[in-house]
This record gives structure tokens, sequence and C-alpha cells, in this order.
């Protein structure tokens, strides 16, 4: 079964609007090129895939916008090749190397996670926070940054039941940002016996 891995960046205060952190350089934008190779295709709900598909469309004169650094095409040109599933019952299609993905979330999640692969990258808001709720998250990263946001979407805003997590793995960033990796503790009736 491939993992389902969530990973965003996160204020200090919590937000993980996508403009509140520091502005990426070239050290983050090759964390998250690596966060990507780690799976071998995108979960995304409708706001992120909308969002997120000018960064990973190479453009049809196949070469990347002027205004992309050298250190930038690496993570555009890992994001575009991979396979997109996009949660939506409002898209009437999706483009490229996407697919839409209706019906019961936690059916189809499911389905998903169980064929064969390195894993599921999951992003965005709304969706990891369905995703959580349901219990289908087996890795979550946070990078806080070192700024307080003082409004918008916080991280897993709504959360049904409170959500306990093993730490494995940190590492710090020259911008003073944190990655936090963190796998959820088994609920006591999931422990094996």
């Amino acid at each position: 079964m491939r993992p389902l891995r969530y990973a965003i960046n996160v204020s200090l205060d919590g937000c993980c609007h996508h403009e509140a952190g520091l502005p990426p350089d070239e050290e983050s934008m090759a964390y998250w090129t690596a966060e990507l190779r780690r799976a071998d295709a995108l979960l995304y709900g409708r706001v992120t895939y909308e969002m997120m598909e000018p960064a990973w469309r190479r453009p049809v004169a196949g070469d990347w916008p002027d205004w992309m650094s050298e250190w930038e095409i690496p993570f555009a040109e890992t994001i575009d090749a991979m396979p997109k599933y996009v949660v939506s019952s409002t898209l009437g299609a999706v483009d490229g190397n996407a697919e839409l993905v209706r019906g019961d979330l936690a059916q189809e999640v499911r389905r998903l996670k169980q064929e064969p692969g390195a894993g599921l990258a999951l992003g965005g808001v709304t969706l990891p926070l369905a995703l959580a709720d349901l219990g289908l998250i087996d890795e979550y990263t946070f990078v806080v940054h070192p700024v307080v946001a003082g409004h918008g979407p916080t991280l897993l805003s709504g959360l049904r039941e409170r959500l306990r997590l093993d730490p494995v793995d940190r590492r710090e960033f020259r911008s003073g940002a944190v990655a936090l990796r963190y796998r959820p503790v088994p609920a006591p009736s999931d422990s094996p016996t």
C-alpha cells in the first residue's frame, strides 16, 4: 500500500495560506522537489489544483518562463511530470496528466492508496482536513516559517478529534524555517494485539 503524505508550509500562528510564509529560495525549493520525488502521484482538491496548475504546466513553447529561476525548474519539471488526482464535485474536466476523483472520498482514496507505487503527495487545506478526519493520512510534514501571519486559513482548522503525532524527522533551513515530519500515533483500538 502506498502511503498518503501531507506536506504544507505554515506560519508560527498556524496560517497555511500560500503567501503567508517566507518567499521560496533555492534551499526550500530543493527541499520541496525532494518531497515530491518521494511520491509518484499528487492528490489535490479543486482550489489547490487550480492554484498549482501554472507551476507544473510546461508552456507549449517548451521553455520555462523567463521569470522562473534556474533553481525553480527542477520543482516545475517534477510536478509537471507527476500524475495528478483531483478531488472535485464542481470541475467538469481536468487536463494534462490529471484525473478527476468523484464519489465516496474515503473509498476512492483507499483505492488510490492500494495501487502500487512510492506514495501519494497531498497538498492544500480543505481536502487534507477531510482526510485527516477519516484517518487516511500516513505522514504529515509541516515546514514552519518564522512568520506570524495574523490571518488566513489555519492548519487543519475544524479537525473533529485531536490528532496525536510521533516526530520522525526535523530539518532546519538557513532562513529559519524548520521542516517537521510526523506519523500518526495509532489509536489504542488500532494497535496490534
